[in-house]
């Protein structure tokens, strides 16, 4: 059974990921670790998770601060983050974007990986790149251990940046998602392994669709007996409505990242944005690319949701 389990196997170093900061962290039973790429619903995750656990209770913190990102180069320091998790007495929850071979797997943990339509991670993403603040672009650029071409600015154009995140990556082992990492590798590393009773799935289109199921679905998974007194409270702080009015609070670093801040972050919270954007040609490549990364079942699966689960 042991060779079953996961193992790391790549290290990612770059200009915002380092997965060697996990070689400090010390696990307790029950810790909460979500795992998306990326703009694939991090920040609803942690909202949804943080709230089944202080149940309507006030946080003690603003919600990026109580669930840090440890594999950022971002924010504070390593050893900060790594003190603020060992003084927490509540439930822990973190977030990563690493692949499951790039970081140590714990038997004790609660994963839950968050996937959503490629073509949606894309239009978030460009929202997201096409507004980082320069000063941004200059400090990824200022790390030793970056890959040997520069981050790059945004392009202009949507479709030039298409072409970037379909055919480029920074990693040798990665084929697309530049200049970040891949959807595709990530969503591989972890669907290997969905069998485990510690790792849950949970799809951005279900979340959208059913709220509420979906966050009874993560409390039994996660083992929280919900307070049915306070439920609907607790899911309406999960919609994007409530999380937009608290942006400032729930976005990583307040969204000083971005020009626009945290509002710019939370968007606009939809899919399907990509139709009448991308063409037919773009669209005839998603899928060619989607297909050669992915077997039938997570392709489906990364498009649909529950709806094309195969186990």
């Amino acid at each position: 059974m042991e060779s079953r389990l996961p193992k790391r196997t790549r290290t990612y170093k770059t200009h915002s990921l380092d997965s060697t900061a996990w070689d400090g962290f010390e696990p307790r039973a029950g810790d909460v670790i979500i795992t998306t790429a990326l703009k694939a619903g991090t920040t609803w995750m942690q909202t949804i998770v943080g709230n089944l656990i202080f149940q309507d209770q006030k946080m003690p913190g603003p919600l990026w601060q109580l669930t840090p990102w440890l594999d950022s180069k971002g924010g504070d320091p390593l050893e900060d983050k790594l003190n603020l998790l060992e003084m927490q007495s509540h439930r822990r929850f973190l977030k990563t974007h690493l692949p499951l071979d790039a970081m140590p797997y714990f038997p004790v943990v609660k994963y839950i990986f968050v996937g959503r339509d490629g073509r949606d991670v894309f239009m978030s993403l460009w929202n997201h790149y096409r507004h980082l603040e320069p000063d941004v672009i200059d400090w990824f650029n200022s790390y030793p251990e970056r890959a040997d071409d520069p981050f790059p600015v945004c392009p202009d154009d949507i479709h030039e940046f298409f072409q970037m995140w379909m055919t480029k990556s920074w990693f040798t082992w990665e084929y697309d998602g530049y200049p970040f990492w891949s959807l595709f590798y990530h969503l591989k590393s972890w669907w290997g392994y969905r069998h485990l009773p510690n790792i849950l799935f949970v799809h951005f289109n279900d979340l959208l669709a059913d709220l509420g199921g979906q966050m009874r679905r993560i409390a039994k998974y996660l083992e929280i007996e919900i307070d049915e007194a306070v439920w609907p409270a607790l899911v309406d702080k999960a919609t994007f409505k409530t999380m937009k009015a608290n942006a400032e609070s729930v976005v990583f670093g307040g969204g000083n990242f971005l020009t626009g801040g945290a509002q710019r972050f939370l968007h606009k919270g939809t899919n399907g944005r990509w139709k009448g954007v991308l063409t037919e040609d773009e669209l005839n490549q998603y899928d060619k690319v989607a297909t050669e990364r992915l077997s039938p079942d997570s392709k489906r699966w990364l498009e649909f949701g529950a709806s094309a689960w195969i186990d």
